[in-house]
């Protein structure tokens, strides 16, 4: 399983500095949402110029004009970009296309899907590397939020994803034993007191095959 580091800040300097503590324990550096409104397509570039040997996801969470706004990405230096799975269909298909010319790849984000599973069939058959069961901050801050439920839709979706949503080192064996191709950690990386070894800690827990 690979492990993925969302960067969820909201300026170049602190994601850079953040990118360049944790490079040495993750293989996916995500740059947020908020990140990207704030700073634009330049925060790609800065860091894939800065880490050229990571994956780095462009979190746009796209919800119309697939193509375009997967291409921006693309040109600005993004391995991969993530659509929302509650996006039409061709929207999914138009960011697919230009991922594909680019030979980069889409991800589907599931946040607010409510039959995650058979979305993340759909999303896969669309042309999606794999799809994210995702619950947001706001989600998770829900009473009644289950990590399990979301790692046993994973699993029973029978596609390849990725977890994010209360990724820890108290729950990232969990989402290892659920197979999950990569496992997303935010604050439990970049709130911590030293991100570096939150990050190394996380590392360490993942079992290799």
């Amino acid at each position: 399983m690979r492990l993925q580091v969302a960067v969820d800040l909201l300026n170049t300097g602190a994601a850079l500095r953040l990118a360049g503590q944790v490079a040495p324990y993750v293989d996916v550096i995500e740059l947020g949402t908020p990140l990207i409104k704030s700073e634009g397509m330049s925060v790609i570039e800065a860091v894939k110029n800065a880490h050229p040997d990571k994956t780095v996801l462009a979190d746009l969470k796209t919800a119309d004009a697939g193509e375009l706004e997967a291409r921006l990405a693309f040109d600005a230096g993004a391995d991969l970009v993530t659509v929302l799975g509650t996006a039409d269909d061709s929207t999914i298909s138009g960011a697919v296309t230009a991922a594909r010319a680019a030979s980069k790849g889409v991800v589907v984000d599931l946040i607010n899907v409510p039959n995650k599973a058979v979305r993340a069939k759909e999303g896969h058959a669309l042309g999606a590397v794999f799809v994210e069961f995702h619950a947001g901050l706001d989600e998770q801050a829900l009473p009644g939020y289950s990590l399990e439920a979301l790692l046993d839709a994973g699993t029973s979706s029978g596609v390849p994803f990725s977890v994010a949503g209360g990724v820890s080192a108290s729950t990232i064996a969990a989402v290892q034993n659920s197979g999950a191709q990569i496992a997303v950690a935010g604050s439990a990386i970049y709130s911590a007191e030293d991100p570096a070894a939150a990050a190394a800690s996380l590392r360490a827990l993942i079992s290799r095959p």
